[in-house]
């Protein structure tokens, strides 16, 4: 008797967990964005170069009614992954790009790092970002948030190429 006593709170402590990760899984979905940016030929070689801040419009609140939720029940962002691909000219790759870090922001003061890549390959035409732990619920909820951009680059630049930025973020709601 004095076993069983002992097993169901450890049961039910069991259950209540197998049910929260269960009910997070149902109240998680994600959110895809796409940007394009061109990037100017002639940026100086070996400096960290900014680059010109591009404003997206996170229509979020669309997003999350689809997803039958409000800005007000989303509890966790994170950014799950952030994609480089190089689309024009279709010949041109990554040779020119030794390192890169995103930044996202509401305004100039909460800018924070998005995701980075250090020692970029040569040879690629796609680059997969290091993303960021921090909490990013501020800025998704937000009706646009600004994507920056620092650049290292390993070889001068001879014609401008557009790179398109394909993110997805993690949301989780509260059920309430």
């Amino acid at each position: 008797m004095k076993k069983i006593l002992f097993l169901a709170p450890a049961l039910l402590l069991l259950a209540v967990l197998t049910s929260c990760d269960k009910l997070d899984k149902l109240l998680t979905f994600y959110i895809e964005d796409s940007q394009s940016v061109k990037i100017a030929s002639a940026f100086p070689v070996g400096q960290l170069i900014p680059l010109t801040p591009v404003s997206v419009p996170t229509r979020s609140d669309e997003k999350f009614k689809n997803e039958n939720t409000s800005a007000n029940l989303v509890k966790d962002v994170k950014l799950d992954r952030l994609t480089l691909t190089v689309t024009d000219p279709s010949s041109e790759n990554f040779d020119f790009l030794q390192s890169i870090n995103l930044y996202i922001s509401t305004d100039q003061n909460d800018k924070i790092l998005l995701a980075s890549a250090d020692n970029i390959p040569t040879g690629v035409s796609t680059v997969q970002l290091t993303p960021t732990s921090q909490k990013l619920d501020k800025y998704v909820k937000a009706s646009s948030y600004t994507l920056s951009t620092e650049a290292r680059i390993r070889k001068p630049i001879s014609r401008d190429i557009t790179i398109r930025s394909d993110s997805r973020f993690k949301v989780t709601a509260d059920p309430l």
